[in-house]
């Protein structure tokens, strides 16, 4: 390909990506960033130029991040085992201290250095800071041997009661990057760990947000999951419980999209779910005529 040749290529990109551009200058846009895109180098650089590129054409993005395995190795590490029910973390009180060590001295702290690095203005943050997100213990009840339904102590796992987003407008209108570590404060001003996906939902739906993107390790919505060529690229709200009725919605996508419709109800535009092992995932879903993931809409 001679460079006149690539030259053209790079003008054709411009300019699909040029309507969406201007459709979105000034909107916010929540990330929720988690899975292998986290744990790889190369596409942990690729999402924080894709933020720093939104941030830069007028795109206000918020980045809320998981670290499910990164405290998963740190657990094994100190010798402590990683429990699960019905995929929630049971999180006493040391588990919940090395959380925080990962999510706020490690993880965020490197998301920020990356993003400033390439020239943005990252700010990091906890669900604590300014009472940005509040949370109760979560209730939790599974059936026992005997069927009979039983609860279940998850320890400092939380569900959020509140959000208060006035930091993040402060910020954002500021020109920052907020980076949030999914923490919440409790009413005795204990730390409970909370689901990311929700925490991202919660605050897209405090901020009004225009969309919420759900980063993880699939590319979307199959429709037969054993072929990858059955991508749903939309879902309307309404579809949603046939969806799950037909078994289509299930298993680990269930979460995400009642997150998604949640989201949806609260307000938020839209919420896209999509695959970020796919380098620069975050651009090709919204500055591309077809999109690469799942986006479900209002019925409006």
């Amino acid at each position: 390909m001679t460079p006149m040749e690539q030259g053209l290529g790079k003008a054709r990109v411009l300019v699909e990506a040029l309507p969406y551009i201007q459709k979105f200058a000034g909107k916010t846009v929540v990330i929720k960033y988690g899975g292998h895109a986290m744990v790889d180098p190369v596409l942990k650089e690729s999402v924080m130029l894709d933020i720093l590129l939104l941030h830069s054409v007028g795109i206000r993005p918020v980045l809320v991040h998981g670290g499910g395995p990164e405290i998963n190795a740190m657990l094994k590490k100190v010798g402590i085992e990683s429990q699960f029910v019905q995929g929630l973390r049971i999180t006493d009180a040391q588990t919940m201290e090395i959380a925080q060590m990962v999510l706020l001295g490690k993880l965020n702290t490197e998301m920020v250095s990356l993003l400033n690095r390439f020239g943005g203005k990252g700010v990091g943050l906890s669900g604590k800071d300014a009472m940005l997100l509040t949370a109760v213990k979560k209730p939790m009840q599974m059936a026992n041997s005997l069927g009979k339904m039983e609860e279940v102590d998850l320890g400092l796992v939380g569900e959020i009661q509140s959000v208060t987003p006035d930091i993040l407008n402060t910020l954002l209108e500021q020109g920052y990057i907020p980076v949030i570590s999914p923490v919440a404060s409790g009413k005795a001003g204990e730390t409970y760990n909370v689901n990311a996906d929700t925490a991202a939902g919660k605050i897209a739906e405090a901020l009004k947000a225009d969309k919420l993107l759900l980063l993880t390790d699939v590319r979307g919505i199959l429709r037969d999951v054993s072929d990858p060529g059955s991508l749903i690229s939309t879902i309307s709200r309404g579809e949603v419980a046939t969806l799950k009725e037909q078994g289509i919605i299930s298993g680990g996508m269930l979460p995400k999209a009642d997150c998604a419709v949640s989201a949806l109800d609260g307000g938020v535009g839209s919420v896209h779910i999509l695959d970020g092992r796919l380098s620069h995932a975050i651009l090709l879903e919204l500055f591309t005529d077809g999109g690469i993931g799942t986006m479900f809409r209002g019925d409006g």
